[in-house]
C-alpha cells in the first residue's frame, strides 16, 4: 500500500512538473504581476477578491498561449538543449492533452476577465493570446521582426489590468503600454544574444541584425534602451506621475543603460547577461514606482 501510494505521489509531482514547464510558470508569474500592477493603478479602490479575479485570468491565459506554442514548436524545441526536456517533445505529454489543457484554459481565463470585469479588457485579453501563439510563435523562423510582433502581446498585461479597472482605455494605459512595449526590444534580445547558437540550431531568427551578435545589435539594445528611459518622463510631461517618481525611472533607466553600453563595447555574452538582469530589474521598479506615485 505505502509503494502504491509512493509511485503516485511520483506520478502526480512529474506531471506537475510537466505543466510548470508547459505553463511556463516562471515567465507567466512576471506577466500576471505587470497586470495586477495594472489593476491596481487603475482601480479606485484595491480590494482582494478583484486582485486574485485578475491574477487568475492572467494565470489561464498567459499559461494557455504558452501551451499553444510549445504545440506548434514541440519538433523545433528537440533541436535546442535548454527546450528539449519539455514535455511535448519528450512525449511525456500528448499533443492531444496539451490542445485540450490550452482550450480550456484559454476559454476559462478569457470569459473570466470579460463576465468579472468587462467586455474590452476580454477583448484585450484574447487578443493578447491569439497574436502571442498564432503571429509572434511561427514568425519566429521567419523574420526578427518577431519581436515587433511579440512585443505587443508582451505589453498587454498591464492595459489588461488598467481596462479591468477603469473599463477603458485612455491615455495613462497607453503609456503603460509604450513602456512595456519598448522595455521588451533591449529585454529578448539581450535573451536571443545568450541563446543564440541554440536558437540558431532551430532557424529561430530573433535578432535585429542579420550578422547576430555584432556591434550592429548591441547598438539596437542601446538605442532602445535610451527610447526607454525618454519614454520614462512622459507620465510626468501628461501629469500621471511626480518627480520623483520620474527621476527613480531616470535612474533605473540609467542602469539599464550601463550594460546595453558595455555589450556595444565588448559584444561579449557576459555583458548580454547584464542586460537581461537589469531588464528584469527595470521593468518592476518601473510598475511600482507608478504605482506608488499614484496611491
Amino acid at each position: 500500500m505505502k509503494s502504491i501510494t509512493t509511485n503516485i505521489s511520483s506520478l502526480l509531482l512529474e506531471k506537475a512538473r510537466d505543466y510548470n514547464m508547459l505553463f511556463k510558470i516562471g515567465l507567466t508569474n512576471f506577466v500576471v504581476f505587470s497586470s495586477v500592477i495594472g489593476y491596481m493603478v487603475g482601480a479606485d479602490k484595491i480590494t482582494l477578491l478583484p486582485v486574485i479575479m485578475i491574477a487568475l485570468g492572467g494565470y489561464l491565459i498567459t499559461g494557455a498561449a504558452n501551451a499553444i506554442n510549445q504545440i506548434i514548436e514541440k519538433d523545433i524545441d528537440k533541436l535546442m538543449e535548454r527546450t528539449a526536456n519539455r514535455p511535448l517533445p519528450t512525449q511525456r505529454m500528448s499533443v492531444l492533452e496539451a490542445s485540450l489543457t490550452a482550450g480550456i484554459t484559454a476559454i476559462s481565463g478569457i470569459l473570466l476577465i470579460t463576465l468579472y470585469f468587462n467586455t474590452t479588457a476580454g477583448l484585450l485579453a484574447a487578443l493578447s493570446l491569439i497574436s502571442y501563439a498564432f503571429l509572434y510563435t511561427p514568425l519566429k523562423r521567419i523574420s526578427s521582426i518577431a519581436v515587433f510582433v511579440g512585443a505587443i502581446p508582451g505589453a498587454l498585461p498591464p492595459i489588461i489590468g488598467y481596462v479591468a479597472a477603469t473599463t477603458h482605455l485612455n491615455q495613462f494605459a497607453l503609456l503603460l503600454f509604450l513602456i512595456q512595449f519598448i522595455w521588451q526590444f533591449p529585454h529578448f534580445w539581450a535573451i536571443a544574444w545568450m541563446k543564440y547558437d541554440d536558437y540558431n540550431k532551430a532557424g529561430i531568427m530573433l535578432l535585429p541584425s542579420k550578422g547576430g551578435k555584432n556591434k550592429n545589435t548591441a547598438l539596437m539594445c542601446v538605442i532602445y534602451v535610451i527610447a526607454l528611459i525618454i519614454a520614462g518622463f512622459l507620465p510626468f510631461a501628461f501629469s500621471q506621475i511626480g518627480l520623483i517618481g520620474t527621476i527613480i525611472l531616470s535612474i533605473t533607466g540609467i542602469i539599464f543603460l550601463i550594460p546595453a553600453v558595455k555589450l556595444y563595447f565588448t559584444q561579449e555574452d557576459k555583458d548580454a547577461k547584464q542586460l537581461m538582469f537589469a531588464s528584469l530589474i527595470y521593468l518592476p521598479v518601473s510598475l511600482f514606482v507608478i504605482l506608488f506615485d499614484k496611491i
